[in-house]
């Protein structure tokens, strides 16, 4: 019995169609003096949230200098196309 609810809690936890599907966020961030802002597009682990976007991807502008000023949207691998010329440069750079 106890073997059946490990195989059924680890069924469940690598099936899950959060965990299975990708996830990604466009957003804009910022640096100041001078004033330098730009659209990127960046892949999120977890939840497929704006939150969860933001938490992530604040922390990972700041190390390079950057402020995050917004999440545009969280989508899945289907809406990364129609963002990538848009991006440039930040398409899944952070």
């Amino acid at each position: 019995m106890k073997h059946a609810f490990l195989i059924l809690a680890a069924l469940l936890t690598f099936s899950s169609p959060a965990q299975a599907q990708n996830c990604y966020a466009d957003y804009k961030a910022k640096q100041d003096d001078p004033l330098r802002l730009h659209y990127g597009v960046a892949q999120i682990s977890g939840a497929c949230s704006p939150g969860a976007a933001q938490a992530q991807l604040g922390p990972r502008l700041a190390a390079q200098g950057w402020t995050l000023l917004t999440i545009v949207s969280t989508f899945g691998a289907d809406g990364l196309n129609e963002r990538k010329q848009r991006a440039g440069s930040n398409y899944l750079r952070f």
